[in-house]
């Protein structure tokens, strides 16, 4: 018979290893959503309806969401529970992970739903050429490879835990901005309810990590503390700068890049409240419309919420047909 030193442990979910895992266990069940249970067929006039530029930027913003979410659910996620010692933390973040490939696959919904396929392989194609884009991808991700290496200390652990969040609470939302703001005007609102399910999952996960990161944090020696505290500082802003450069170069066009870069400062002060640090940007102006998507009575993005506030299930089936994805131009 085989033997081995190594003692295997399985998850005891009847004695508690800390105060909130069992919390945010059963708030992730709560949430649990796929996106067959929304409709975004609702929304195929509203895609022919919008402007050339309107829908090249919700077709690029999806585009980088979708990136973002992909990176988080294969790489992300995978490398914290490597490195989270307690089992339910590490449950919690499995199923999180889980969560982050139904996001990515999401996107892809609504644009077989209201896209030709021509389009959907120009968007991917932009993915993957789009500077801004694999920069801040390849930046996050970085943080997560530095986890492989074998002399992993825990400084590495709470650098990747602050990429995750500011990932999820942070560099999300430049994506997040023209759905909320186009379903605020009463414009692509069936796609718009999936993006705020995936809003209020991402609220959850930027908590929860953040809660790791805090603790992660205390194990840090005095001197990593400083190290850590220099490198959160420098990341955000490197990252808030490849940020400007990309909403300028998607929102330009529709002129809403203000509004946006304005947008990303309030997430920026999201993600390092997540992480137990005081807010870095004063005097933020945000646009009524998005913040009223934020709100709790629209979208439940606060933590402690129900299922859902915008939910259907899919019952008929709308076949597209070629003829669906004409533009009669003199509307536009």
């Amino acid at each position: 018979m085989a033997t081995t030193s190594k003692i295997y442990a399985a998850v005891n979910w009847n004695t508690p290893e800390n105060d909130y895992a069992l919390v945010f266990w059963e708030q992730n069940l709560k949430q649990f959503w796929i996106d067959t249970e929304y409709i975004p067929s609702n929304d195929i006039q509203s895609y022919k309806n919008l402007s050339p530029e309107m829908r090249e930027a919700y077709n690029y913003v999806l585009g980088g969401l979708t990136l973002l979410d992909t990176l988080q659910s294969t790489t992300g996620m995978p490398k914290l529970i490597d490195h989270v010692g307690s089992l339910q933390n590490k449950t919690v973040l499995a199923f999180m992970s889980m969560m982050e490939g139904i996001h990515a696959k999401s996107y892809s919904t609504i644009f077989t739903t209201v896209a030709t396929m021509d389009t959907i392989d120009e968007v991917f194609a932009w993915i993957e050429q789009n500077p801004q884009l694999q920069y801040k991808s390849s930046v996050i991700d970085s943080y997560y490879r530095a986890l492989d290496k074998n002399n992993v200390d825990d400084l590495d652990i709470y650098m990747a835990m602050v990429a995750s969040i500011l990932l999820e609470s942070f560099l999300f939302y430049s994506g997040f901005f023209l759905p909320l703001y186009l379903a605020g005007h009463g414009e692509m609102v069936a796609s718009g309810d999936i993006i705020k399910k995936i809003l209020q999952d991402e609220n959850v996960h930027g908590l929860f990590v953040g809660l790791l990161a805090q603790e992660q944090y205390a194990k840090l020696s005095e001197n990593n503390k400083t190290l850590a505290d220099n490198k959160t500082h420098n990341l955000l802003m490197q990252l808030m700068d490849n940020e400007i450069t990309y909403t300028n170069e998607i929102y330009a066009p529709i002129k809403l890049e203000h509004e946006v870069r304005e947008f990303l400062k309030y997430n920026a002060n999201k993600a390092l409240q997540n992480m137990g640090r005081k807010e870095m940007y004063s005097n933020v102006e945000m646009n009524p419309i998005v913040l009223n998507g934020l709100s709790t009575e629209t979208t439940q993005h606060d933590f402690f919420s129900k299922k859902s506030t915008n939910y259907e299930v899919a019952v008929a089936v709308t076949h597209l047909q070629d003829e669906d994805f004409d533009v009669d131009i003199d509307s536009i």
